[in-house]
């Protein structure tokens, strides 16, 4: 019986590895696999890879047919051995304010939220993921509830943006006139955690013959992985913004768990240390709004005292609230006390108006309604009594 299991076993097909999509390959890593895939001469490589990189990130294209300046035999071998597809949109939503926000599936079982806010900096904000669901577990956000699948890959990242331009009818890049001018690296997961793969990713979006969004357009916020923040400024060139929310290691350790890890005192020292730092470059410090819990005018003056000397703004964030939370948003006029404190100390202290709240698109609540739902129908179904094939077939 074993030996025929065996048998059996071996003679099962092997799937084919799923074809390359070469959108999340960086210059060189294109060149390279180019030479590789015995598409060109090590020779033509350059050539030919900079061609190729402009259809995929300056036009936008998803057919290798509709690269007119490559050779035809050439466009053969590139659909035969890659892909350049994008991944499926589950789910598309328009909030009334403008926010739109897309589930969009890369795999089976990987599905990430990417959001864009229009009307804010330039022209309008494209909020990335850069993992599946999230391990930082803070207290206040959605996104922590859900368990972390894994790091998503540099093609999965670019794909959120171009998702995003093919929504907006943003091919080829346009350059004074674009809606999605900035990019935040401020969605689903821990961007630190998953560096390498983010950090190939800001080098596609910003190359200036594709995307073309400027790394000092590009803003990374990490809720306080120390070790990794300056090979971030070294390795990326990016805006960094800092996922505080608290001035004391007893209420950022709630809040923000990570801070049993890396406390305050070594947060500070890593900020201090960015590289690039300066008025032209501020750090960003995000404050989410709770009531009764960090939003006191003492708290205000501790916030002015811990980063004092760092050049930086503070972005006040109004409490998205989402289902099950037991946090409340603090009161308006709170919100604008505390903000006071900080203008007069020398900061600017905008309050960010909430966005996209009725698509829970907001600031904290990127983890899916669709999967609370997929929960809800596996439970109900679980709980359903079983019901044959005949009694569920309809009528003929």
């Amino acid at each position: 019986m074993s030996l025929s299991l065996d048998i059996a076993h071996a003679s099962r097909p092997v799937p084919a590895p799923a074809p390359v999509n070469l959108t999340g390959l960086t210059r060189e890593g294109l060149r390279q696999t180019l030479i590789d895939h015995d598409i060109c001469p090590p020779e033509k490589a350059r050539m030919r890879a900079s061609q190729v990189w402009r259809w995929i990130h300056h036009y936008g294209v998803t057919d290798f047919g509709l690269m007119s300046d490559v050779a035809k035999d050439t466009r053969a071998k590139l659909a035969e051995a890659f892909t350049l597809a994008r991944p499926e949109i589950v789910e598309r939503q328009v909030s009334r304010d403008g926010t739109r926000k897309w589930l969009i599936r890369t795999a089976p079982g990987i599905e990430i939220e990417t959001v864009f806010i229009p009307d804010v900096a330039r022209s309008g904000a494209l909020c990335v993921s850069s993992q599946v669901g999230c391990t930082l577990n803070c207290t206040f956000c959605h996104t922590g509830t859900q368990k972390l699948v894994r790091n998503l890959t540099a093609a999965e990242i670019v794909a959120q943006v171009q998702v995003a331009r093919d929504d907006l009818g943003e091919w080829p890049s346009p350059k004074e006139d674009r809606r999605l001018s900035n990019i935040v690296f401020m969605g689903m997961g821990e961007p630190l955690y998953n560096l390498d793969n983010v950090a190939d990713a800001i080098d596609i979006i910003a190359d200036g013959e594709g995307i073309a969004i400027s790394r000092r357009r590009i803003t990374v916020s990490t809720s306080g992985v120390v070790p990794m923040i300056p090979e971030l400024g070294e390795r990326t060139g990016t805006m960094l913004a800092i996922s505080l929310h608290a001035t004391r290691d007893e209420l950022r350790d709630v809040l923000v768990p990570l801070n049993r890890k890396y406390p305050l005192d070594q947060l500070m020292a890593a900020i201090r240390a960015y590289p690039g730092l300066g008025n032209a470059r501020r750090v960003t410090f995000e404050y989410v709004m709770l009531k009764g819990v960090n939003d006191s005018l003492d708290e205000a003056k501790a916030l002015v005292k811990l980063i004092g000397g760092i050049p930086a703004k503070i972005n006040l964030i109004p409490f998205n609230p989402w289902p099950g939370t037991d946090y409340q948003c603090s009161d308006w006029k709170t919100i604008e006390a505390f903000a006071a404190v900080l203008n007069r100390a020398g900061y600017a202290s905008p309050i960010r108006t909430p966005r996209g709240r009725d698509i829970l698109a907001a600031c904290g609540q990127l983890k899916s309604e669709s999967e609370k739902v997929r929960a809800s129908a596996l439970r109900k179904a679980a709980q359903a009594p079983a019901v044959s094939p005949e009694a569920s077939s309809p009528e003929m």
